[in-house]
């Protein structure tokens, strides 16, 4: 078995075939509706922030499950194309996960498979994949191997970054492995029984320990708390096409520019314009494009001028 190599980032989580239904409007329930496209591409949370990373000129890792179909195969190829060195756990016979997306006016509707036989589990990581990189990247979807992934990486002085958008069974021992906590809005109230954002930012900063804990607000940007300070900063203006992967860039921008040693305020900038650029494309990677394109956005001043509420009623 070949010994690991040194790279920048290891993303441990989802990869999804996502198949893209563009509609004229949101159905309504009993109806027939006529769309006018379908495509098929590969998405999958861990698996996009890392091929994101990838084309920016980072080195990456993938570590996730495949089944043995013809998405299995359209994932290799994505991997391979873009440079990503994967580190796939193959389930013979079974179908890979697929997601079924609804796009309309931009906006997109997610239908996600569950199949139990492709989470990945504890035994099925090696040390090497976590303990060679720079950082390590997960979703928190196969809770059990993350949280292994993210106490070696801590054992190794790695910071772990988190993109959650659901509480699965055991992600409060996962969050106290988590240094970058960047969730999805409804999040941190949730988990903390609380109706305030901001406190809620700052209740679960407090108590799992984490450097940051931020949440992504669709067009009001993103908020931050890094237990000294509270940072807002606005979405990027751009003509929407479709919202699918929007997070997956946003999460891909804030480790580019962790890795590049920025400072916050530029994280969480350019974070938010990557995510905007991703949106004008249709796919959770389609939008995908060189850092020169997202500081280009960012020059342009082009932002959406809502103010978040901080004090925001209960």
């Amino acid at each position: 078995m070949a010994e690991s190599k040194q790279v920048d980032l290891v993303g441990v989580g989802l990869n999804a075939t996502d198949t893209l239904i563009t509609l004229p409007s949101y159905p309504e329930r009993g109806s027939k509706v006529e769309y006018s496209r379908r495509t098929v591409l590969p998405g999958g949370q861990a698996a996009t922030t890392v091929v994101a990373c990838q084309t920016w000129g980072l080195s990456t890792r993938y570590v996730g499950k495949l089944g043995e179909d013809d998405a299995a195969r359209l994932h290799r190829e994505a991997f391979a194309r873009a440079g990503v060195e994967a580190e796939i756990v193959t389930v013979p016979g079974a179908q890979s996960l697929q997601n079924l997306i609804m796009v309309d006016e931009g906006e997109r509707t997610v239908l996600c498979q569950r199949d139990e036989r492709m989470v990945l589990e504890p035994e099925e990581l090696r040390r090497e994949w976590i303990a060679t990189a720079r950082a390590l990247h997960l979703d928190g979807r196969d809770t059990a191997a993350a949280t292994l992934a993210a106490r070696w990486a801590r054992e190794a002085r790695i910071p772990v970054v988190a993109d959650l958008d659901e509480i699965y069974d055991g992600v409060e021992e996962l969050i106290e492995n988590i240094d970058y906590l960047i969730v999805s809005r409804d999040f941190p109230c949730r988990l903390m029984g609380e109706t305030n954002l901001e406190r809620a930012l700052k209740r679960m900063q407090l108590r799992f320990g984490c450097r940051l804990a931020a949440a992504t607000l669709g067009e009001e940007g993103v908020l931050a708390w890094d237990g000294r300070e509270l940072l807002h900063r606005a979405a990027y203006r751009v003509p929407v096409v479709d919202t699918t992967g929007a997070g997956d860039i946003f999460h891909a921008g804030f480790i580019y520019g962790l890795l590049q040693g920025w400072p916050l305020e530029r994280q969480l900038d350019f974070s938010c314009a990557a995510a905007a650029v991703n949106c004008m494309f249709s796919g959770a990677r389609g939008g995908i494009r060189p850092v020169a394109a997202i500081e280009e956005l960012m020059a342009s001043g082009s932002r959406y001028q809502t103010v978040f509420d901080l004090r925001a009623a209960d």
